[in-house]
């Protein structure tokens, strides 16, 4: 268990330790998700893409069968829908 202590900058930064970045894989560029769960706050790496996230995308609820597409247009689709998904973090 990593037990560390960080100081909250005047701009509302933290700066992750060392140990953690290590134990959680972050790398620059690496999101971190904030949750709250029974009164604490749980910070952990972001999932990238989950299944449910891919089949979301490309079949959105009530739309009809769409027409066949190549793997890169479905590719694409899947960057723009993650883009979008993901744009006010």
């Amino acid at each position: 268990m990593i037990h560390t202590h960080t100081k909250l900058t005047s701009q509302g930064q933290v700066s992750v330790p060392a140990s953690v970045r290590r134990a959680l894989g972050l790398t620059p560029g690496s999101t971190l998700e904030w949750t709250e769960e029974q009164g604490r706050i749980v910070v952990k790496r972001a999932a990238r893409h989950n299944s449910q996230a891919v089949h979301d995308a490309l079949f959105p609820e009530g739309a009809a069968m769409p027409a066949a597409k190549s793997l890169d247009e479905l590719k694409q689709g899947i960057r723009q829908r993650m883009k979008r998904r993901h744009a006010g973090d």
